[in-house]
């Protein structure tokens, strides 16, 4: 794609060019934020402000137009999240806007553009603000140098011939001796300092000027600079050099840099995972289609536990002049309805598990599915399902009551750590005790498309990576995936803490109970049991010891045609069973995978099963019905249907 770089003239906006030429996008412009004309530096929290005055030549130096701005907002909105969870608007006055501003006019200028180059390498400050920008304007953001370690970056960016030097010092051991020295002057010092700060800077230890770079038509050369001392304190001086007189030199034969370095596509456990399956030809059509679902369906129901609240089984039937995005509202319009019975609104989900009849109604659904969320939306899982006749959609969600304790993990960059997201979704929301993790599929994070030639093996490795870089043992076949993808990964992750109550003194002699956010050690604990004809398998995973803790079941069944009659008795069993009483008694809600291709004749067991095995007084929990093409955990294929119950 077409794209424009996001200068600052550090190594790092400068190193990322490299890469987005690797991955072939083609620079057609820069663009730069500084301070207005008289002032050097500004205290911004986005923006680097040092080496302004040198910031043109590196955009001649790389022969492209330059597009500058100045910086007139402050760091209004300082939270992990920018804008609003309803809204995808800006914050008015938000030094934010400055970078709307100044790319919406190189939008202006070259209207081919697709994306934007940014050389953020852990600030998720600078990435939400940026991929907030980038969403507004339809803009992809290439980041390249996302989460990688900063110590092999920087001997990278050596190796790979940047020509960078220190132009502000900020940092413990780093002094004004240290300015004007380039990064392979400096590697032993900042390799020295690792354990004190971040070699690459990110703690704003240093920042740096590109002098020459691989892209360089020319190589910049300064004849005239000046230390500016800012502090010198005993901890840490603070100084800079301002640029006086530079000028641009022709690199007549530019040396041949090494290849670059490119990070492997899978750390090497992922890669062993890869290794160590068979790899075998995959077909969608390999598990026969049913003609129809034997299954009755649940009706829309909610349910709270505390802080948390469950609407399952979402659902319109819709007239045949009806389209796929009055379907999709209509479904939004029930699930608010019911969010607003606890007086939330969509903007407290957690998570929502989305429910198609054809995935080729993906992209128009997503259309419309965007438009209901505004910043840090839930996280999601997509697939297609075997789903009644005149049903096309069906919704799935977890609330959390909590707006101020609920964070979000939301990255729309390019890059080789994860995928971007290809939906209006959150890769994960933290939310009380649980981290609630979106479905991934095996993309390549760079280019977000699948492998090819497409392997099982490698798109089974790479969605664990995905789930482990990010961050149930249970498989199930599903009519088809996003993108058509082989297969997909979603994950609950308890976070190891939990609100345990605590004594605590006012300092009268008087003690109080408090809640204490606390480090909790999980349980987990499984079993098999037969009764009659039904065989059962179940895993359960509670948080911490205390019956109202978060956690989560999974019950497997498979039965014969007569089992009905050892339904009751199953019941008694589960319920006696030690470990999942605190499942059954907290029960949140319940998603219930079912082989369609199973004989009709199971269907009844799921309700008898339920009402079974849960407290009559309470009644069963709310449950979305999920048909399935096959069901299997790690140790057994071929289950009737399973219970994923969270509680």
């Amino acid at each position: 794609m077409k794209y424009v770089a996001l200068l600052s003239g550090g190594k790092d906006s400068c190193f990322n060019l490299l890469h987005c030429q690797k991955n072939g996008h083609e620079l057609v412009a820069a663009a730069s934020l500084g301070p207005e004309k008289g002032k050097e530096e500004l205290d911004s929290y986005l923006y680097q402000t040092v080496g302004q005055d040198a910031i043109e030549l590196v955009a001649h130096a790389l022969d492209v137009p330059l597009y500058r701005g100045v910086i007139v907002g402050t760091a209004i909105e300082q939270g992990s999240e920018y804008g609003t969870r309803s809204s995808k608007q800006g914050v008015s006055g938000d030094e934010t806007e400055d970078l709307y501003n100044l790319l919406a006019t190189v939008k202006s200028h070259h209207p081919n553009i697709q994306g934007i180059s940014v050389g953020a390498i852990l600030s998720n400050y600078q990435r939400v603000r940026v991929e907030h920008v980038c969403q507004r304007l339809s803009l992809t953001c290439l980041c390249y140098l996302w989460q990688r370690r900063q110590d092999e970056l920087l001997s990278e960016m050596i190796e790979a011939g940047m020509g960078a030097i220190l132009i502000k010092v900020a940092g413990i051991g780093l002094t004004t001796k240290h300015l004007g020295k380039s990064l392979e002057e400096m590697r032993p010092m900042l390799t020295k300092l690792y354990a004190l700060s971040h070699v690459c800077g990110e703690g704003g230890e240093y920042e740096s000027l590109t002098l020459d770079c691989p892209l360089f038509k020319s190589r910049i050369v300064l004849t005239e600079v000046e230390t500016v001392i800012h502090s010198d304190s005993g901890f840490a001086t603070v100084a800079y050099l301002r640029v006086k007189k530079a000028h641009l030199e022709s690199k007549i034969a530019p040396p041949i840099s090494p290849p670059l370095a490119i990070p492997p596509l899978l750390d090497e456990e992922f890669q062993s995972i890869c290794d160590s399956i068979p790899e075998e030809e995959k077909s969608s059509s390999s598990i026969p289609i049913p003609l129809d679902n034997p299954f009755p369906d649940f009706p829309t129901a909610t349910n709270r536990n505390g802080k948390w609240i469950a609407v399952t089984n979402v659902q319109v039937q819709c007239s045949a002049d009806e389209s796929i995005e009055d379907e999709v509202t209509k479904c939004f319009h029930v699930l608010q309805e019911h969010l607003s019975s606890y007086s939330l609104t969509l903007a407290h989900s957690a998570n929502i598990n989305l429910f198609l009849s054809s995935m080729d109604d993906f992209a128009r659904v997503n259309a419309v599915y965007s438009s209901f969320f505004g910043t840090s939306p839930p996280s999601r899982a997509c697939v297609a399902l075997d789903l009644p006749p005149g049903v096309r959609v069906r919704i799935d969600c977890l609330a959390f009551a909590e707006n101020v304790e609920r964070q979000a993990l939301h990255v729309q960059s390019q890059s080789y750590w994860a995928p971007a997201n290809i939906g209006p979704y959150s890769q994960c929301i933290l939310a009380g005790e649980r981290l609630l993790i979106s479905g991934q599929i095996g993309l390549l994070p760079s280019s977000i498309t699948l492998p090819s030639p497409r392997s099982l093996t490698t798109e089974i490795a790479l969605s664990m990576q995905h789930v482990n870089r990010v961050s149930v043992k249970l498989l199930v076949a599903v009519k088809a995936l996003p993108k058509g993808a082989l297969v997909e990964k979603q994950v609950v992750v308890n976070t190891g803490r939990a609100l345990l109550e605590e004594e605590d003194s006012d300092g009268e002699g008087d003690a109080k109970k408090v809640l204490v956010l606390k480090p909790v050690e999980p349980i987990f604990e499984q079993g098999d049991l037969s009764v009659g004809q039904i065989a059962v398998h179940w895993e359960t995973s509670q948080s911490h010891a205390a019956s109202d803790s978060a956690g989560c079941t999974l019950i497997c069944i498979r039965g014969g045609e007569k089992a009905i009659n050892d339904v009751s008795l199953l019941g008694s069993q589960l319920k006696s069973i030690r470990a999942l009483n605190p499942c059954l008694k907290n029960a949140l809600s319940i998603r219930h995978f079912y082989a369609v291709t199973k004989p009709e004749s199971i269907a009844p067991l799921v309700r008898e099963i339920l009402q079974a095995s849960f407290d009559k007084t309470k009644g069963s929990p709310p449950v979305t019905s999920i048909p399935s093409r096959f069901i299997a955990t790690r140790s057994t294929d071929d289950w009737d249907f399973a219970l994923l119950i969270m509680n």
